[in-house]
């Protein structure tokens, strides 16, 4: 069976930018929901940590494509490692220079006491999820990356390796299974963000990539399977799986359907698929790892606002949450134009 990127396809889908904006601010506004309370959209923002989930959905199709269509490729992982090294080392780098060495504002202790107290070999490896460790509020966000980061180190081997399509996909079926089976048990080793326990957002999205470059069916076929699962995954979670270790798993089935009706439609004219493609939504999408990344240590950083607003109740609350959208896309904005944007223009070298 050929693997082959289908020809009504584009190379770039600029709804799931849209998309990533979506989870981004779900992100945002679920670590602002104790500041809703009393609101109208508290209750939504409580479910907010689901944007992860729609991030590792995105990013296992988008990766998963590149690595299928670049396999029989000369300098398949020389290329991939360092694409990706270039997407996601420099601001990591950067926020753990800037957390480390303000560590007095950041973190509690002095810079030196700081920097000899951290896991650095951890950090360097990308292994902070896999460890009980106490990571400052700062850089916790670090550990959906590191999951990123060591799905895809395995990853990339294995599609460039197993030649049958449908080894694969016994893989992706295995951490499916796996995954929501992992939480049950409750060992001690496993700790909340250990990678084995969250691969369901990301095998589906790469299960999406593999389907789609290897199964002929047709655009519009892909277009019904995928609503079909969004209100599937979505009655599961509300219903039979919330509440229980197969709630990611029901989320993920949701969010699959979401990126590939996405991706089938793209182009459509309508105001879902125009909301995704122009307009705040791709813009969020665009600056989505510099905010994701930053964002709880920019809210560290003008905690005094927030001292502040204390006393004047709701209203006070509202005007700290407007602050810290407005202050954290400043920060991704010129994170982005002035530093992510410039050191990608290296990836044409891979």
């Amino acid at each position: 069976m050929p693997i082959q990127r289908p020809s009504w396809l584009p190379s770039y889908i600029p709804e799931l930018q849209g998309l990533r904006g979506l989870a981004v601010l779900g992100v945002l506004f679920y670590h602002c929901h104790p500041r809703l309370e009393g609101t109208w959209v508290h209750s939504a923002s409580l479910w907010g940590w689901t944007g992860v989930n729609l991030f590792f959905v995105l990013s296992g199709f988008l990766i998963t494509s590149i690595l299928l269509e670049a396999r029989g490729k000369p300098r398949y992982f020389r290329n991939f490692y360092m694409r990706r090294a270039l997407r996601i080392w420099p601001i990591y780098v950067l926020l753990l220079a800037v957390c480390y060495a303000q560590s007095d504002w950041f973190i509690g202790p002095s810079p030196w006491e700081a920097i000899k107290a951290s896991p650095w070999l951890a950090y360097i490896f990308f292994v902070q999820n896999l460890f009980h460790l106490a990571l400052p509020p700062a850089i916790g966000p670090t550990w959906s990356l590191a999951i990123e980061e060591q799905y895809y180190f395995l990853w990339a081997p294995l599609v460039r390796f197993l030649r049958r399509p449908w080894m694969l996909s016994a893989v992706l079926t295995a951490a499916l299974v796996a995954s929501p089976l992992l939480r049950l048990t409750y060992w001690a080793w496993i700790t909340p963000t250990h990678t084995l326990t969250h691969l369901d957002g990301i095998a589906w999205g790469s299960l999406l990539a593999l389907g789609l470059h290897t199964l002929p069916l047709s655009r519009r076929v892909w277009l019904w399977m995928g609503l079909g699962a969004i209100p599937l995954g979505l009655w599961a979670a509300a219903t039979v799986a919330g509440g229980t270790a197969f709630l990611d798993s029901a989320l993920a089935v949701a969010f699959a359907g979401a990126v590939l009706a996405s991706i089938a439609s793209t182009g459509a004219r309508n105001p879902l698929s125009a909301a995704l493609r122009r307009g705040p939504l791709p813009f969020y999408g665009r600056i989505s790892y510099g905010l994701y990344m930053t964002h709880i240590m920019v809210f560290i950083y003008f905690g005094w606002f927030d001292l502040r607003m204390d006393p004047y109740g709701i209203a006070g609350n509202l005007a700290v949450v407007g602050f810290r959208l407005v202050a954290t896309t400043a920060v991704a904005t010129a994170l982005w134009y002035g530093f992510e944007s410039q050191i990608l223009k290296l990836k044409r070298y891979f």
